[in-house]
């Protein structure tokens, strides 16, 4: 396999590794990930509740999937704004306002609002989520260096995984005795203390930490900026500083961008359909349902842990980012693509659960390939403005699947799910032969520092 030799401490890394520093770091890692547990136990609601709220509100599939689309409406306007946002203010306050906002919009349906209020609250859920991640990503990778950055953005990601995996038999419970409106009401209280205690202990990384003492995310002093006899801009440190749209047209950002597109995907169709899947398409009671939901996300963490571990194992033996990160990533996708394949044709039993498992659990791991890698090319300047614009091309999948699933259920039937599970397999398929051949991070950083 390739091999970099590019193995040097920078002075900057060598300053930021005291305990203190270190110390700081995890505790804002640790943070960002119970704030990406709020986040899709805020997601999960919806699909646990799927069964009450459509009786209760008179929803056919196809209306309850316009609800769950609904919140994807301004979610990736909202995720590419705030992404160019953060690289201009300090993500310590953007991540507490969010939190704040995700409290308020669920509250209605906890005090008894009806359709109307349902599609407006996730609505405005979906703008307060829509940044989460790529700003939580941005927040927390400044902390460390390119090659220590795998697992605390692996450990952001198993966030999503832990929030579903709590939050299914716990908020399943609370629908079965409280009925679905108490579930509302857990995760707005949730946000709320979790905005409390990131009000007392997050903080922002010191500016231009890890990349060369030159860029910074808040726009302080450290951004110096001066001028060559060409009359390019340059930032002392960091080379030229690209464009936006010279980013978007690298391989590295294109490639990330399918592949987490199709792993989004997956994470709408486990979010708001695969509990109705596994009980109106296979057959599981709505307790066993619950499980595998936990199932599948458990399965995704360590996935995501597993990529994280082999990624850094290979980086620090010198193996390219394209081999350790790349190829690795697109591998997953390739084997949930064929996993969901077969799945499709065949009917429940323990082949079925396993088949599930794999086709919507290994692809999770892609979700922090397409983060580290863009983050390798990208000067840190540029970092949340270009993870939040892919995070908005990517979500789009989670404006479409719902619909399109509920349109095959409400004309299909229970084949509806089948076919739903087969155009994730192709789509799973595309995003993998994108990582495996257009990501390559060492290339595209040569061309943007050009």
């Amino acid at each position: 396999m390739p091999r970099t030799d590019d193995t040097r401490v920078t002075p900057a890394e060598t300053a930021t590794n005291s305990p203190g520093h270190t110390r700081r770091a995890w505790t804002v890692t640790g943070l960002l990930v119970v704030f990406m547990m709020v986040n899709f136990a805020d997601k999960s609601v919806l699909g646990l509740a799927a069964g009450p709220i459509r009786r209760d509100l008179g929803l056919s599939a196809t209306g309850f999937g316009l609800a769950n689309s609904a919140f994807f409406l301004l979610f990736s306007v909202c995720g590419a704004a705030v992404g160019l946002l953060s690289d201009r203010m300090r993500p310590r306050w953007l991540l507490l306002g969010m939190a704040l906002l995700w409290s308020v919009a669920q509250t209605p349906m906890a005090l008894g609002g009806g359709l109307v209020a349902l599609v407006v609250s996730r609505i405005l859920l979906g703008a307060a989520e829509g940044p989460a991640f790529p700003v939580a990503q941005h927040a927390a990778l400044a902390w460390f260096p390119d090659r220590k950055r795998n697992l605390p953005g692996a450990l952001i990601s198993i966030g999503v995984t832990l929030g579903v995996v709590v939050a299914a038999p716990g908020l399943t419970w609370m629908i079965q005795h409280h009925g679905w409106r108490s579930a509302f009401a857990a995760v707005a209280i949730a946000g709320v203390v979790w905005a409390a205690a990131w009000a007392v202990f997050g903080r922002d990384a010191e500016a231009g930490a890890h990349d060369g003492g030159a860029v910074s995310t808040t726009g302080s002093s450290h951004d110096e900026e001066s001028r060559h006899d060409d009359g390019s801009r340059q930032y002392e440190g960091s080379g030229p500083v690209p464009s936006y749209r010279r980013i978007m047209g690298t391989g590295t950002w294109i490639g990330a961008t399918i592949g987490y597109f199709s792993t989004y995907w997956m994470i709408s169709l486990s979010l708001v359909w695969a509990p109705s899947y596994l009980h109106d398409g296979l057959g599981y009671s709505t307790t066993t349902a619950a499980g595998l939901i936990a199932g599948i996300w458990a399965v995704s963490g360590a996935a995501l842990l597993g990529q994280a571990g082999a990624t850094g194992w290979l980086l620090r033996r010198g193996v390219s980012s394209r081999w350790a990160r790349a190829r690795v990533g697109g591998s997953t996708l390739l084997l949930s693509a064929l996993a969901c394949a077969v799945l499709s044709q065949v009917g429940s039993g323990s082949a079925a659960v396993l088949l599930l498992l794999v086709g919507f659990g290994f692809c999770g791991a892609m979700s922090t390939i397409a983060v580290t890698t863009v983050a390798e090319v990208v000067p840190a300047r540029r970092r949340g403005g270009a993870l939040g614009l892919m995070n908005a091309v990517v979500t789009t999948g989670g404006l479409i699947a719902p619909v399109l699933t509920g349109y095959l259920v409400d004309t299909q039937g229970r084949e509806g799910y089948q076919h739903a599970v087969l155009l994730a397999a192709v789509l799973l398929l595309l995003g993998g032969t994108a990582a495996v051949t257009l990501i390559d991070p060492a290339r595209d950083a040569r061309r943007l520092a050009a």
